[in-house]
């Protein structure tokens, strides 16, 4: 969430800056409710200061054994006025807060901009695409092997874009999530962290998935209670840290988590309905950062670094780049998407994302630092970032080190998860 102080007052760019990120801020509209409240409030205050007065002389009265009907008739008369000015200026609030629930964030200066992806920059890029001497088979032809990549079944089982894994090639999924925590909280210093799956609406508008993106979403209901199943780690692990002050000392926290992702990719389709590029169950090794402000922007360097080792210990050419204002996320001020190269498509494909999100998601949940130099609580930075996707880097692996008789080879880093085998198939 914004700084309010930015839509009370807001600066002459600001409708322009909102306006990148696919946002039309109606600033009349915003004006009059804020002057509405304005005004309401003082009345407000106004009549809980002469209730306060009028029952401080009731009380007086009282003990001198004073006839206090006429003070009592005159609470009675503005009581009502005060009910109502309250309940208006609750309604008033609630508007303002709902707005200003919608509103992305503001893109950092560094942010390319643009409409979608087409106006993203391109960073760098590490490793050079394979060539093949015989014809390349996707990740579905090569998971028919065996059985190993099964849809039909896990169609009957939950419908479609569902997948059963099994033997070899379930083996090395667990392989690379196993490899990715380990790489993690050994070399990056992330504390591995266990984190439920499924929360309340409370935790989704900390980190922002509502209210935009209640569609995406898949909720359960108990009784009286909706709770929903995350679309990615960042939920909980953002949300430890909800309505909390963190000692300085303790900064950066930096926690990773292997969990089950939900998504109902709700509109998306084409290619991608084909094996498990887009799922509605997944597995992410996610990557959460909770920083200094002075410490984020360096923070998300590191974060991207971290994510960038994973393809580089599994040998898998990729590249980073800077997101445009029109295809980051709702939350994030900067992002950098790492795309690892599948052979089949002859196309680099989104695998990990690393965002800052500056002081938006802090605001939200009220998640603050004691800064020593003040002494008083400030927001704290969040970042995420996938450290990677493991069904996407199953893709990968599978397409680039795939040989001509359909087998794949372990990438070694891979290996000493498998039992120190080098090839499956």
């Amino acid at each position: 969430m914004l700084d309010p102080s930015l839509l009370r007052n807001p600066p002459d760019d600001l409708v322009q800056r909102l306006a990148t990120r696919g946002y039309a801020l109606d600033t009349a509209a915003f004006a009059s409710l804020e002057a509405e409240r304005k005004q309401i409030q003082v009345r407000t205050q106004e009549l809980q200061n002469l209730r306060n007065t009028r029952s401080k002389a009731i009380g007086q009265a009282k003990a001198k054994g004073e006839d206090v009907a006429a003070l009592l008739a005159e609470v009675a008369g503005f009581g009502e006025e005060l009910k109502a000015s309250e309940a208006r200026l609750e309604a008033i609030r609630a508007q303002i807060e709902a707005i200003a629930a919608t509103i992305p964030n503001l893109a950092d200066a560094a942010v390319p901009v643009g409409d979608d992806e087409s106006a993203n920059v391109e960073q760098h890029r590490w490793g050079t695409p394979r060539s093949f001497d015989f014809p390349v088979k996707d990740h579905v032809d090569l998971g028919a092997r065996d059985g190993w990549l099964d849809g039909e079944t896990a169609s009957r089982l939950s419908g479609a874009r569902f997948t059963v894994l099994r033997g070899e090639l379930a083996r090395l999924h667990r392989a690379l999530a196993q490899f990715m925590l380990d790489l993690h909280t050994s070399e990056h210093g992330y504390q591995e962290t266990n984190v439920p799956v499924i929360v309340n609406a409370e935790a989704l508008h900390g980190t922002g998935q509502l209210p935009k993106f209640a569609e995406d979403m898949f909720a359960t209901t108990l009784g009286e209670h909706t709770r929903y199943l995350v679309s990615t780690a960042e939920i909980p692990l953002t949300n430890t840290v909800r309505e909390s002050i963190i000692d300085a000392e303790r900064l950066p926290l930096r926690m990773t988590a292997h969990s089950l992702c939900f998504r109902s990719e709700a509109g998306s389709g084409g290619r991608d309905v084909r094996g498990m590029i887009r799922q509605h169950q997944f597995e992410k090794v996610e990557l959460v950062s909770i920083t200094r402000p002075q410490d984020s922007d360096a923070e998300l360097e590191r974060m991207t670094r971290a994510a960038e080792t994973v393809l580089e210990r599994l040998g898998l050419p990729y590249r980073r780049m800077l997101l445009s204002t029109g295809d980051m996320g709702f939350a994030a001020r900067k992002t950098f998407d790492l795309e690892v190269w599948l052979p089949s498509q002859e196309t680099y494909r989104e695998i990990s994302s690393c965002s800052n999100t500056g002081d938006f998601q802090a605001r939200r949940m009220q998640a603050r630092w004691r800064n020593p130099d003040t002494g008083k609580p400030e927001l704290v930075h969040t970042l995420n970032g996938s450290g990677t996707a493991v069904g996407r880097c199953l893709i990968a692996v599978m397409e680039n080190c795939q040989n001509a008789d359909g087998s794949i080879t372990v990438p070694e880093a891979l290996r000493g998860y498998m039992g120190g085998r080098d090839r499956i198939g």
